[in-house]
C-alpha cells in the first residue's frame, strides 16, 4: 500500500509538471486580464469560477473523451494548434485595436451602467478558456499522459486516471487564484504601469497565437 501512495504522488507530480508549462495559468492570466478590465469584485470572481469550471471541463473529456472525439471529426491536433493560434491571433489584434479605438462610447456604456460581466459572459468558454487558457497543448499532453495508461478496470488504470485528475484539479485550482488576483498583482504598478501591462498582454496574446498557429503547421508539413 505505500507503494501505491509513493506512485501516485509521483504520477501527480509528473501531471503537474507537464501541464504547467501549456497551461501556464500565470502568464494566461496576465494575458486575459484586459477581459477583466471594467469588472467589479463580484463579476470577476464569477467570471473567473466559470473560466475554472469550463477548464476543467475541457481536460476532462480531453483525458477521457478527447482521442475519440478528435477521430470521430477526422481532426489531427496539428489542425487544433492552427486554427487556436488563428483564434488567439484575432484576440490579440482586437486588444490591440482596441487600444487605440476607446471612445466615449465606452464611458457611455458605464454611465448607462451596462454591466461589463454580460458583455464578456459569451466569451468566457471560447476564446478565454478554449483556446486561451487550455488549447491544443493542454489536450496533446493529457492524449500523451493517457496514453501511459494500463487497460481499464485494472488497479493501474485507476492510479493513473485518480493521478492525472488532481493535477487536473491542481491546475485548476492555480486558474482560479491567478486569474483572480491578477487585477490586484497590476493594480501596484499603478494606473500608468496598468495600461502598458494591458498593452503589452495584448501584444502578447498575438505572439502566442502566432506560435501556437506555426507549431501547427510545422506539424502539419511533418506528417
Amino acid at each position: 500500500m505505500p507503494e501505491f501512495y509513493e506512485s501516485f504522488v509521483h504520477l501527480t507530480f509528473i501531471g503537474i509538471i507537464a501541464l504547467f508549462p501549456v497551461v501556464n495559468p500565470i502568464g494566461s492570466a496576465f494575458m486575459v486580464s484586459p477581459f477583466f478590465e471594467h469588472l467589479n469584485s463580484a463579476e470577476k470572481r464569477a467570471a473567473v469560477t466559470s473560466i475554472t469550471l469550463y477548464a476543467f471541463l475541457v481536460c476532462t473529456v480531453s483525458l477521457f473523451a478527447g482521442q475519440w472525439i478528435l477521430r470521430l471529426f477526422g481532426i489531427s491536433i496539428p489542425v487544433i494548434q492552427l486554427a487556436g493560434g488563428i483564434m488567439i491571433c484575432k484576440m490579440g489584434w482586437e486588444f490591440i485595436s482596441s487600444d487605440q479605438k476607446k471612445t466615449a462610447s465606452d464611458d457611455l456604456a458605464e454611465d448607462l451602467n451596462v454591466s461589463a460581466y454580460k458583455h464578456i459572459v459569451n466569451k468566457l468558454f471560447y476564446p478565454i478558456t478554449f483556446p486561451a487558457t487550455t488549447g491544443a497543448g493542454t489536450i496533446s499532453v493529457l492524449f500523451t499522459l493517457s496514453a501511459h495508461g494500463a487497460a481499464f478496470g485494472s488497479q493501474a488504470y485507476f492510479l493513473n486516471t485518480g493521478a492525472i485528475l488532481l493535477s487536473i484539479l491542481v491546475m485548476c485550482l492555480m486558474i482560479f487564484f491567478f486569474y483572480l488576483n491578477t487585477k490586484n498583482m497590476i493594480h501596484y504598478l499603478g494606473s500608468n504601469g496598468e495600461n502598458i501591462v494591458n498593452r503589452i498582454s495584448a501584444f502578447l496574446i498575438f505572439c502566442v497565437g502566432l506560435q501556437i498557429g506555426l507549431t501547427g503547421i510545422k506539424s502539419l508539413f511533418q506528417i
